[in-house]
């Protein structure tokens, strides 16, 4: 009988000035970039936590503590080949993934396919299986006013 989990991810990290601006794993042309101490990808971050979340495998933070020099302004992609490879290891495979970016501004359309292209390279998975959408609050909240971004992803796996 295979096994199939969901999990689910949250991420938000607040603009900085003099930082790039990275979301899954692909640099966004914008002024500001997104404060972390990684390279702050929320959107690679929301995917990770999804699939911890779905292997009950705990949270980035656990895997990855910001408490960690090692980890200081590392490409998340990097965080996301590794989670890879720890669901693996414990018999987990990568069904599909599922997420959305949640920016005001900068307008993220054309950067989707890269994105999508780039996250399923890292999870080795066939880019169909990698869903992203951008949409806005419509001028509310902290993203809405534009002082940063927040991400949602759900991941399902199988065993």
């Amino acid at each position: 009988m295979t096994d199939f989990r969901c999990g689910t991810g949250f991420d938000v990290h607040a603009f900085a000035e003099e930082r790039r601006l990275v979301l899954g794993g692909v640099e966004i042309d914008y002024p500001l970039g997104l404060a972390g101490h990684s390279d702050a990808d929320v959107l690679t971050h929301a995917i990770i936590d999804a699939l911890l979340g779905a292997a009950g495998m705990g949270d980035i933070g656990t895997h990855f503590p910001d408490s960690d020099d090692i980890y200081k302004n590392i490409n998340s992609i990097i965080l996301l080949e590794t989670t890879r490879d720890k669901l693996i290891e414990n018999g987990w495979t990568i069904s599909n993934i599922d997420a959305t970016i949640i920016a005001q501004k900068p307008k993220l359309a054309p950067y989707l396919d890269g994105m999508q292209i780039m996250l399923a390279s890292a999870l080795n998975i066939d880019p169909d299986r990698v869903n992203i959408k951008a949409t806005t609050t419509e001028k509310l909240g902290f993203t809405g006013r534009g002082e940063g971004i927040a991400a949602l992803a759900a991941a399902m796996v199988k065993k």
